[in-house]
This record gives C-alpha cells, sequence and structure tokens, in this order.
C-alpha cells in the first residue's frame, strides 16, 4: 500500500451522480421508504444466523456420524459467509437500521465470522470503496505475489497457473482473518492513522482485537476440545468450515471488480485520477445475476455491486428497486453500466480475466 494521496476530478459537466442521486432520493421519498433495512432483512438475519449457529449446536450436543460432522461444518461455513454478506456487511455500512446501537451490535458478528470491526471498516468503507480496482491503494486487489489482479502488479512466471489455484487459495480467506490478517492491519492502519468515522485509542483497539481473537478461539476451539472432541477433529472441522466461507466470499468479491468488463485506472504523475469518484465506480465495478432470487438473497445484494458501490449507505434490500434508475442513468449520460446475466457466466469471464493477467505481459 502506498500513502500518496490521490484526487478524484471534480469536473462532472453533465452532472451524472447530482442526477441519479436526486432520482433515487426522489424513489424513497415517493414511496415513503427509510434507506435502512426492513423485516425483509430481519428475517434474513435470522436465516443466516441460523445456519451459523444451528449446526454448531447440533454438533457440541448431538452425537453424529464423521459424515454428518462434515455436512455441518460446510453449512456452518455458508453461514458464516451469509452473516458476513448480510449482516455484518450492511451493519457496519451503517444502513442495517437507522438506530446506531442496533447497526454497532450486527456489525460486532464480524468477531465470530474471524474479523475486527476496524480493520474491516478501514479496509472495506475507507480503502476499497474510494480507491476501487487502483494499484497500491485498493487492498482487495493486492493477493501478494502469489496472484497477479491488476495489470499493473508485477508479473511472476508463477502467475501463469493461476488460473488453476486461484480459487483453491481463495478459501484461505478467513483463516488469514484469524490467524494473521487482523494484526497486521490493525498495526499498519494505526500507524498511518486511518479510521471510518473516530479515530481509535491505539491501546483500545489492540485490546479489542486480543479480547475479540480470544473469544473467537473460544467458541470455535477451546469449547468443542471441552466437550470431548480430538483435536485433529477439532482442527479439520476448523479448516472445512473456514475454507467453505473464504471460497464464497472470496468469489463474491472477485466476480465484481476482477473481471474483464472493469478497469484498473491509475493516477496521472501529479496524483489525479481522470473521473469523478462516482464515474469511477461504474468503470471498475460490475454486477451478476440480477434476475437471480436465490443468488440476490444470498449473497446480500452483492451480485449488484454497481449499486452498493455508489450508494454503500442504503441497504441492500432495496438495490433491486433502484437498479432500474441506475441503469437508466448511466445509459442516459453515455456511461458503462457493468453486467452478467448469471452467476456462471461471471465466474468464467473471472477465470478468463485470470489467465489474462497470468499471461506474460509481453504476450498478453
Amino acid at each position: 500500500m502506498t500513502n500518496k494521496t490521490l484526487s478524484f476530478s471534480r469536473n462532472d459537466s453533465a452532472k451524472f451522480f447530482r442526477t441519479l442521486n436526486k432520482r433515487v432520493n426522489d424513489y424513497f421519498k415517493e414511496n415513503n421508504i427509510k434507506k435502512t433495512g426492513n423485516w425483509t432483512l430481519y428475517i434474513k438475519a435470522i436465516v443466516m444466523f441460523t445456519l451459523l449457529l444451528g449446526p454448531l449446536v447440533l454438533l457440541l450436543t448431538v452425537t453424529m456420524p464423521g459424515w454428518l460432522q462434515i455436512i455441518c461444518m460446510v453449512v456452518i461455513g455458508i453461514g458464516i459467509a451469509g452473516v458476513g454478506m448480510n449482516v455484518m456487511h450492511d451493519a457496519n455500512h451503517g444502513s442495517f437500521s437507522s438506530k446506531k446501537w442496533v447497526n454497532t451490535l450486527m456489525g460486532s458478528s464480524i468477531h465470530i465470522l474471524a474479523g475486527n470491526d476496524y480493520n474491516w471498516k478501514v479496509q472495506h468503507n475507507v480503502l476499497h470503496h474510494t480507491y476501487t480496482n487502483i494499484q497500491g491503494h485498493d487492498e482487495d486487489i493486492d493477493a501478494g505475489r502469489i496472484i497477479r489482479f491488476s495489470k499493473h502488479s508485477k508479473w511472476m512466471k508463477i502467475h501463469q497457473y493461476q488460473k488453476y489455484y486461484a480459487f483453491l487459495l481463495y478459501g484461505l480467506l478467513t483463516v488469514n482473518w484469524a490467524i494473521t490478517t487482523d494484526f497486521k492491519q490493525t498495526y499498519i492502519y494505526l500507524k498511518r492513522k486511518l479510521s471510518y468515522g473516530e479515530f481509535p485509542n491505539p491501546a483500545t483497539q489492540w485490546t479489542k482485537l486480543i479480547i475479540g481473537k480470544i473469544l473467537y478461539y473460544s467458541l470455535w476451539v477451546v469449547l468443542p476440545l471441552a466437550l470431548g472432541f480430538a483435536w485433529w477433529k477439532v482442527l479439520i472441522g476448523f479448516l472445512i468450515m473456514h475454507y467453505t466461507a473464504g471460497v464464497i466470499l472470496s468469489v463474491i468479491f472477485q466476480l465484481a471488480h476482477v473481471m474483464p468488463n472493469t478497469e484498473m485506472p491509475l493516477p496521472d504523475e501529479k496524483g489525479n485520477m481522470k473521473n469523478t469518484w462516482a464515474i469511477h465506480q461504474l468503470f471498475t465495478t460490475s454486477n451478476f445475476s440480477p434476475k437471480s432470487w436465490m443468488v440476490e438473497f444470498y449473497t446480500g445484494g452483492l451480485n449488484r455491486q454497481v449499486e452498493h458501490h455508489l450508494f454503500a449507505h442504503i441497504s441492500h434490500v432495496h438495490y433491486k428497486n433502484i437498479a432500474k434508475i441506475v441503469r437508466e442513468t448511466a445509459h442516459e449520460f453515455s456511461l458503462p453500466y457493468n453486467e452478467y446475466n448469471s452467476i456462471w457466466t461471471a465466474i468464467a469471464e473471472h477465470y478468463n480475466q485470470l489467465k489474462t493477467l497470468g499471461a506474460k505481459p509481453s504476450m498478453a
């Protein structure tokens, strides 16, 4: 990551975002709807927490064969991703509820998913949503040396095989959260004095991080061991759970930005970006499966990343209804509205993008 300051263009002579913002605001006013979550979101939260905690309760209280224990851990992984996308994500954007304490409570669910709310808000709300797809600023396109997500990243010989191994490595996302990522991010973000809202007291943040990890490992490791589960069963279950969640979350995130139809622009030598922030989001973000009820329900509206990046303060339960406004306004101003009809088409295109970025630059 670089500390170089970037500036987005202020030149939007056609006033795209002002027009779009007015139209979206009018939709909510005319229909007398709050921009935050509603009863459908609260029902989804119950469903996702049930997927997460229900199998855990069964595992700890009911004797079952090994194959069924494995299925339970897979379902828990699905629940982890579901809570992350539907509950934690909206809450930490401040859109789950109109009440701040509810958002704080639901946002804290990230601690049982292996993460930390301060780190997530800085990495996601500040860096990713501000500097989307900008090399050296958006950590979501920085996978170290092992995967090349941007044409601006250094190419290595191993990258020619990333089309084969990338999806396998995606499963390590939440495992890394649990073990190393949070500690590294807290150190870096506090050092750079980054925050989403009020800057936290460093001692308080480190204390919260350590206590959060203790509670996390107490739930997922210590408790099963205390109830008599063999250490190797706990380890295998832990890895199955996290690998399932990691693959789901990573794939959903990558389908939004590392695609053939999204751009990865760089600033000029003075640190100035070509487009305004809003127009930049249209060029760097993509939707998928807009007509699939199941995909939209489970992914927490993250299949509509265009709407999410432009209106992160609006709960995802409203994205379907404002999508037509966003699409028509983008086309009216001759701007892109990137979208794939199905998740399978999007996955295939992400694979093609990994293949393209993995090819030696002189041959690509």
